[in-house]
Protein backbone atom coordinates (compact mmCIF):
# COMPACT_ATOMS: atom_id res chain seq x y z
CA UNK A 1 0.00 0.00 0.00
CA UNK A 2 3.11 2.66 1.28
CA UNK A 3 5.08 1.61 -1.71
CA UNK A 4 4.75 0.87 -5.79
CA UNK A 5 5.76 -2.20 -7.98
CA UNK A 6 9.18 -0.52 -8.25
CA UNK A 7 9.93 0.41 -4.87
CA UNK A 8 8.78 3.83 -4.48
CA UNK A 9 6.62 5.43 -1.74
CA UNK A 10 3.17 5.79 -2.94
CA UNK A 11 0.72 8.98 -2.15
CA UNK A 12 -0.19 7.28 0.97
CA UNK A 13 3.41 6.48 1.95
CA UNK A 14 4.62 9.96 1.85
CA UNK A 15 1.35 10.85 3.91
CA UNK A 16 2.26 8.27 6.48
CA UNK A 17 5.74 9.07 6.18
CA UNK A 18 5.02 13.06 6.95
CA UNK A 19 3.12 11.94 9.80
CA UNK A 20 5.81 10.02 11.59
CA UNK A 21 8.60 11.88 10.63
CA UNK A 22 7.29 15.49 10.78
CA UNK A 23 3.76 15.32 13.36
CA UNK A 24 5.57 16.97 15.52
CA UNK A 25 6.06 20.23 13.19
CA UNK A 26 2.96 19.65 12.06
CA UNK A 27 1.70 20.01 15.51
CA UNK A 28 3.80 23.17 16.21
CA UNK A 29 2.67 24.70 13.39
CA UNK A 30 -1.09 24.15 14.42
CA UNK A 31 -0.53 25.37 18.16
CA UNK A 32 0.86 28.57 16.92
CA UNK A 33 -2.35 29.17 14.47
CA UNK A 34 -4.45 28.36 17.25
CA UNK A 35 -3.13 30.87 19.42
CA UNK A 36 -2.63 33.69 17.18
CA UNK A 37 -6.21 33.34 15.57
CA UNK A 38 -7.66 32.80 19.20
CA UNK A 39 -5.87 35.60 21.00
CA UNK A 40 -6.56 38.15 17.97
CA UNK A 41 -10.15 37.45 18.09
CA UNK A 42 -10.49 38.12 21.86
CA UNK A 43 -8.66 41.08 21.81
CA UNK A 44 -10.37 42.32 18.43
CA UNK A 45 -13.44 41.62 19.85
CA UNK A 46 -12.45 43.97 22.96
CA UNK A 47 -11.32 46.27 20.30
CA UNK A 48 -14.44 46.57 18.26
CA UNK A 49 -16.60 46.52 22.22
CA UNK A 50 -14.78 49.94 22.49
CA UNK A 51 -14.88 51.47 19.35
CA UNK A 52 -18.78 50.56 19.57
CA UNK A 53 -18.93 52.16 22.28
CA UNK A 54 -17.24 55.21 21.13
CA UNK A 55 -19.60 55.75 17.87
CA UNK A 56 -22.49 55.21 19.89
CA UNK A 57 -22.34 57.62 22.45
CA UNK A 58 -25.09 60.03 22.85
CA UNK A 59 -24.44 63.35 22.40
CA UNK A 60 -27.13 66.05 22.67
CA UNK A 61 -27.40 69.64 23.29
CA UNK A 62 -26.50 69.82 26.78
CA UNK A 63 -22.94 67.90 25.86
CA UNK A 64 -19.91 70.40 26.83
CA UNK A 65 -18.69 71.71 23.92
CA UNK A 66 -14.89 70.08 24.59
CA UNK A 67 -16.58 66.77 24.87
CA UNK A 68 -18.68 66.96 22.25
CA UNK A 69 -15.34 67.93 20.03
CA UNK A 70 -13.46 64.88 20.92
CA UNK A 71 -16.26 62.15 20.37
CA UNK A 72 -16.86 63.77 17.03
CA UNK A 73 -13.21 63.62 16.84
CA UNK A 74 -12.99 59.94 17.72
CA UNK A 75 -16.19 59.21 15.97
CA UNK A 76 -14.00 60.51 12.25
CA UNK A 77 -10.82 58.67 13.49
CA UNK A 78 -12.55 55.24 13.87
CA UNK A 79 -14.13 55.73 10.45
CA UNK A 80 -10.59 55.65 8.76
CA UNK A 81 -9.57 53.06 10.89
CA UNK A 82 -12.92 50.81 9.95
CA UNK A 83 -12.29 51.94 5.79
CA UNK A 84 -8.48 51.51 5.88
CA UNK A 85 -8.39 47.82 7.37
CA UNK A 86 -11.48 46.51 6.01
CA UNK A 87 -10.70 48.36 2.78
CA UNK A 88 -6.75 46.15 2.33
CA UNK A 89 -5.90 42.55 2.47
CA UNK A 90 -4.50 41.36 5.67
CA UNK A 91 -1.49 40.22 3.99
CA UNK A 92 -0.83 43.56 2.58
CA UNK A 93 -1.50 44.90 6.14
CA UNK A 94 1.27 42.67 7.39
CA UNK A 95 3.78 43.47 5.54
CA UNK A 96 3.33 47.19 6.16
CA UNK A 97 3.25 47.03 9.96
CA UNK A 98 5.92 44.25 9.70
CA UNK A 99 8.51 46.59 7.74
CA UNK A 100 7.36 49.65 8.14
CA UNK A 101 7.09 50.24 11.79
CA UNK A 102 11.40 50.22 12.20
CA UNK A 103 11.44 52.65 9.68
CA UNK A 104 8.38 55.14 11.00
CA UNK A 105 9.37 54.53 14.98
CA UNK A 106 12.24 52.69 15.35
CA UNK A 107 10.18 49.76 16.73
CA UNK A 108 11.39 46.16 15.59
CA UNK A 109 8.77 43.62 16.47
CA UNK A 110 9.44 39.97 16.91
CA UNK A 111 6.74 37.62 14.46
CA UNK A 112 4.45 36.55 16.76
CA UNK A 113 3.98 40.02 18.68
CA UNK A 114 3.65 41.36 15.00
CA UNK A 115 1.04 38.70 13.85
CA UNK A 116 -0.46 39.55 17.23
CA UNK A 117 -1.00 42.82 16.73
CA UNK A 118 -1.78 42.63 13.32
CA UNK A 119 -4.86 40.22 13.43
CA UNK A 120 -6.18 41.99 16.38
CA UNK A 121 -6.58 45.31 14.89
CA UNK A 122 -7.86 43.61 11.56
CA UNK A 123 -10.38 41.69 13.48
CA UNK A 124 -10.88 45.05 15.70
CA UNK A 125 -12.39 46.77 12.62
CA UNK A 126 -14.51 43.72 11.70
CA UNK A 127 -16.36 43.00 15.28
CA UNK A 128 -16.66 47.14 15.45
CA UNK A 129 -19.32 46.61 12.53
CA UNK A 130 -20.38 43.64 13.63
CA UNK A 131 -20.92 44.64 16.56
CA UNK A 132 -22.70 48.11 15.78
CA UNK A 133 -25.05 45.76 13.62
CA UNK A 134 -26.22 43.58 16.67
CA UNK A 135 -26.77 47.12 18.55
CA UNK A 136 -29.03 48.16 15.62
CA UNK A 137 -31.04 44.80 15.87
CA UNK A 138 -32.24 45.66 19.70
CA UNK A 139 -35.50 46.88 19.30
CA UNK A 140 -35.21 51.13 19.94
CA UNK A 141 -38.52 50.50 22.02
CA UNK A 142 -36.41 48.94 24.80
CA UNK A 143 -33.62 52.41 24.68
CA UNK A 144 -36.81 54.68 25.21
CA UNK A 145 -38.29 52.40 27.85
CA UNK A 146 -35.05 52.68 29.89
CA UNK A 147 -34.77 56.16 29.34
CA UNK A 148 -38.68 56.98 30.32
CA UNK A 149 -38.12 55.09 33.93
CA UNK A 150 -34.32 57.79 34.26
CA UNK A 151 -32.05 55.13 32.92
CA UNK A 152 -28.74 56.78 31.99
CA UNK A 153 -27.15 56.41 28.33
CA UNK A 154 -24.35 54.31 29.87
CA UNK A 155 -26.51 51.89 32.57
CA UNK A 156 -29.13 51.80 29.32
CA UNK A 157 -26.46 49.79 26.82
CA UNK A 158 -24.81 48.40 30.13
CA UNK A 159 -27.71 46.47 31.13
CA UNK A 160 -30.28 46.49 28.87
CA UNK A 161 -28.44 46.68 24.84
CA UNK A 162 -25.33 45.30 25.13
CA UNK A 163 -26.33 41.98 26.22
CA UNK A 164 -28.91 41.43 24.03
CA UNK A 165 -26.38 42.71 21.26
CA UNK A 166 -23.81 40.11 22.49
CA UNK A 167 -25.81 37.39 22.13
CA UNK A 168 -26.90 38.22 18.74
CA UNK A 169 -23.38 39.33 17.03
CA UNK A 170 -22.29 35.59 19.30
CA UNK A 171 -22.56 33.28 15.54
CA UNK A 172 -20.43 36.20 13.39
CA UNK A 173 -18.13 36.54 16.06
CA UNK A 174 -17.62 32.96 15.73
CA UNK A 175 -17.60 32.74 12.07
CA UNK A 176 -14.30 35.68 12.43
CA UNK A 177 -12.67 33.14 14.48
CA UNK A 178 -12.87 30.75 11.72
CA UNK A 179 -11.85 33.02 9.41
CA UNK A 180 -9.20 34.06 11.16
CA UNK A 181 -7.38 30.40 11.78
CA UNK A 182 -7.71 30.51 8.17
CA UNK A 183 -6.64 34.49 7.29
CA UNK A 184 -3.28 32.99 9.93
CA UNK A 185 -1.52 31.36 6.76
CA UNK A 186 -0.81 35.14 4.95
CA UNK A 187 1.73 35.83 7.96
CA UNK A 188 3.86 33.34 6.49
CA UNK A 189 5.41 36.91 4.64
CA UNK A 190 6.39 37.86 7.93
CA UNK A 191 8.13 34.29 8.99
CA UNK A 192 5.82 33.05 11.78
CA UNK A 193 6.52 29.74 11.77
CA UNK A 194 2.19 28.65 11.40
CA UNK A 195 0.59 26.38 9.97
CA UNK A 196 1.47 26.88 6.64
CA UNK A 197 4.50 28.16 6.78
CA UNK A 198 5.61 25.03 8.95
CA UNK A 199 3.77 23.53 5.25
CA UNK A 200 5.38 25.46 2.72
CA UNK A 201 8.95 24.44 4.46
CA UNK A 202 8.99 20.64 4.39
CA UNK A 203 7.28 20.50 0.90
CA UNK A 204 10.14 22.84 -0.11
CA UNK A 205 12.72 20.24 1.72
CA UNK A 206 11.16 17.22 0.37
CA UNK A 207 9.44 18.70 -2.98
CA UNK A 208 6.21 16.95 -2.05
CA UNK A 209 3.65 19.65 -2.32
CA UNK A 210 0.56 17.56 -3.13
CA UNK A 211 1.13 14.80 -0.10
CA UNK A 212 2.19 18.15 2.37
CA UNK A 213 -0.68 19.65 1.70
CA UNK A 214 -3.38 17.65 1.75
CA UNK A 215 -2.41 17.09 5.51
CA UNK A 216 -2.27 20.75 6.18
CA UNK A 217 -5.97 21.05 4.09
CA UNK A 218 -7.17 17.77 6.54
CA UNK A 219 -5.91 20.15 9.46
CA UNK A 220 -7.01 22.98 8.62
CA UNK A 221 -10.81 21.13 8.02
CA UNK A 222 -10.45 19.49 11.54
CA UNK A 223 -10.35 22.73 13.08
CA UNK A 224 -12.87 24.96 11.34
CA UNK A 225 -15.29 22.08 11.70
CA UNK A 226 -14.47 21.30 15.25
CA UNK A 227 -14.66 25.19 16.07
CA UNK A 228 -18.21 25.64 14.50
CA UNK A 229 -19.91 22.39 16.23
CA UNK A 230 -18.89 23.99 19.72
CA UNK A 231 -19.91 27.27 18.36
CA UNK A 232 -23.10 25.92 17.58
CA UNK A 233 -23.31 24.01 20.91
CA UNK A 234 -22.51 27.03 22.95
CA UNK A 235 -25.54 28.97 21.02
CA UNK A 236 -27.81 26.40 22.07
CA UNK A 237 -27.03 26.72 25.46
CA UNK A 238 -27.18 29.99 26.04
CA UNK A 239 -30.42 29.98 23.89
CA UNK A 240 -32.39 27.70 26.56
CA UNK A 241 -34.51 24.83 26.20
CA UNK A 242 -37.26 25.67 23.92
CA UNK A 243 -40.11 24.10 26.29
CA UNK A 244 -39.73 26.34 29.87
CA UNK A 245 -41.53 24.21 32.19
CA UNK A 246 -40.27 26.65 35.51
CA UNK A 247 -42.99 29.31 33.07
CA UNK A 248 -45.59 26.14 33.01
CA UNK A 249 -45.30 25.51 36.59
CA UNK A 250 -45.97 28.99 37.58
CA UNK A 251 -48.71 29.47 35.56
CA UNK A 252 -50.59 26.08 36.85
CA UNK A 253 -49.61 27.67 39.96
CA UNK A 254 -51.50 30.82 39.10
CA UNK A 255 -54.40 29.66 38.01
CA UNK A 256 -55.10 27.19 40.58
CA UNK A 257 -54.72 30.04 43.30
CA UNK A 258 -57.69 32.27 41.22
CA UNK A 259 -59.59 28.79 41.57
CA UNK A 260 -59.54 28.78 45.14
CA UNK A 261 -60.08 32.96 45.57
CA UNK A 262 -63.11 32.00 43.70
Amino acid sequence: MFLAADGTRTFLGWVAFFIEKNGNQFLSGTITTLYISLTGTIVGFFIGLCVALVREAYIDEKTPVIKKFFIKLSQIIIKIYIAVFRGTPMIVQAMVIYYGLPQLINLNLDPIPAALFIVSINTGSYMAEIIRGGIDSVDKGQLEGAQAIGMSHFQTMKSIIFPQAIRNVLPSVGNEFIINIKDTSVLNVISVTELFFTSKSLAGTYTRYYEVFIITSAIYFFLTFTISLILRFVEKKIDGPKNFEIAETIEKEIDSNLLKER
